[in-house]
């Protein structure tokens, strides 16, 4: 069974290092997920994938600088998301036309 995460994360950036951990924190979650704004990630994930993805997370940020939210959410995306202006999301477990 998967689940919806919106995942959140604010690092800092004022040096290199953060800026190296900014794209780390960005590529792991490229790799479960989509972007759907900047530092916001959606994810449909098993609860394995997400204890995977949270630790690769945990392992890339300083705590002591850095945020990260993850956010479990109810049902389908259509019932807890409404986008205004451009949404360039697309539902990989759906069928692709092309």
């Amino acid at each position: 069974m998967r689940i919806n995460i919106l995942i959140c994360y604010d690092v800092e950036t004022v040096d290199a290092a953060g800026r190296r951990r900014l794209r780390k924190v960005a590529k792991a979650c490229e790799a479960y997920g989509q972007r759907v704004q900047k530092s916001v990630f959606e994810c449909r994930l098993t609860e394995s994938q997400l204890q995977a993805l949270k630790h690769r997370l945990l392992r890339i940020i300083d705590r002591s600088a850095d945020s990260l939210r993850f956010y479990r959410l109810p049902g389908d995306r259509a019932q807890w998301v409404e986008t205004y202006g451009r949404d360039t999301y697309v539902d990989f477990e759906e069928p692709l036309i092309i």
